[in-house]
């Protein structure tokens, strides 16, 4: 095993899985905020009309992915933010149209469909230094992007009124975030593969929101996760080869890696919410307190016409949105 871990394509696996891993979840945390955690899956199916594209072309299907993906991106936000009653549909017929451009094109220049797999289910053990360089710059990008424009980013996912009246540009910023992650679909295409990417980019998140409070917290660990996930499913992946002397696909390992820590979480993050609302039983604002507001002459009773709560030891009367209690034979008044 440890033979194996110095050879120089692992160590160039390594290094992606790990580049990969620390800039996929970075982006889905945002994408998960907007509610939108399956866009990396519906890019995925538009970047393979990329790869075929380079294929056909005999340029990099790596660059023609990202051109692709960024294109589809875009269009997925104009047609989000159109609001139209039928933008569900057409996103749906540009996520299978681009599948199924993909894999005509690859027919047409030429190519098997064993060529077209490794994009579709990765492979990363035949990453080249080339291939090493690329995922180095954009995943550095990516990971710039989501980190330096936190705040901005945060605010436009959170509420995009608010940051409308604050100033921020709301359309640039989700037009970012799109692109962001187009771009973090080709990257992780040789890692997970296209149809696998959106796992690596919304598990993790959804693990450390389990443990998370916060999202600048939820953004770390998601990221520290994801990074966890790719480098030990590629190690598991490469160890169960060895083991059983078998073809145990690293992609999907990572993601199986990536959903057992999200089983692990899940009861952790259950008791720690059912925890803080026994600590906290109301909202805040609507705690049950009692105040003096006013002194008057009535005396509340069962004949008094006001509205009753009864209680185990005492029955409360509701007057001028006050609440007043009897206790035995006497009335007290909170």
């Amino acid at each position: 095993m440890i033979e194996l871990l110095s050879e120089p394509f692992m160590l160039r696996a390594l290094l992606a899985a790990l580049l990969t891993g620390f800039a996929a979840p970075a982006v889905g945390t945002y994408l998960v905020q907007r509610r939108m955690a399956l866009m990396g899956d519906g890019l995925g199916h538009v970047a393979v009309t990329g790869v075929a594209i380079g294929l056909l072309t005999g340029t990099s299907p790596t660059w023609s992915a990202v051109l692709v993906a960024v294109l589809g991106a875009v269009l997925i936000e104009v047609i989000r933010e159109g609001g139209h009653t039928n933008g569900d549909v057409a996103l749906a017929l540009l996520f299978y149209g681009g599948l199924a451009a993909g894999v005509l094109v690859t027919g047409l220049a030429g190519q098997s469909a064993a060529r077209l797999q490794q994009y579709l289910f990765g492979s990363i053990l035949t990453v080249s230094r080339t291939d090493l360089l690329v995922t180095a710059v954009l995943g550095s990008v990516i990971v710039i992007a989501s980190i330096g424009l936190l705040p901005q980013l945060f605010t436009v996912a959170l509420d995009p009124d608010f940051a409308r009246v604050a100033g921020l540009r709301v359309r640039f910023y989700n037009l970012l975030v799109a692109v962001l992650a187009a771009v973090t679909v080709t990257v992780a295409m040789r890692t997970v593969g296209l149809l696998l990417v959106s796992a690596l980019m919304v598990v993790p998140v959804a693990t450390a929101q389990q443990l998370s409070r916060s999202f600048r917290g939820t953004l770390a660990l998601a990221m520290s996760l994801g990074l966890l996930a790719a480098v030990g499913g590629l190690v598991a992946a490469a160890r169960l080869s060895l083991s059983y002397d078998a073809n145990v696909a690293p992609g999907p390992s990572i993601v199986l890696l990536s959903l057992l820590g999200f089983i692990a979480a899940w009861p952790v993050g259950v008791l720690a919410r059912r925890r803080a609302r026994l600590a906290a039983p109301f909202a805040a604002g609507q705690a049950d307190v009692r105040r003096v507001e006013e002194q008057h002459a009535h005396v509340h009773g069962p004949d008094c016409g006001h509205p009753a709560v009864q209680h185990d030891d005492h029955v409360d009367y509701i007057h001028d949105g006050h609440r007043h209690a009897e206790h035995g034979s006497h009335y007290d008044e909170h």
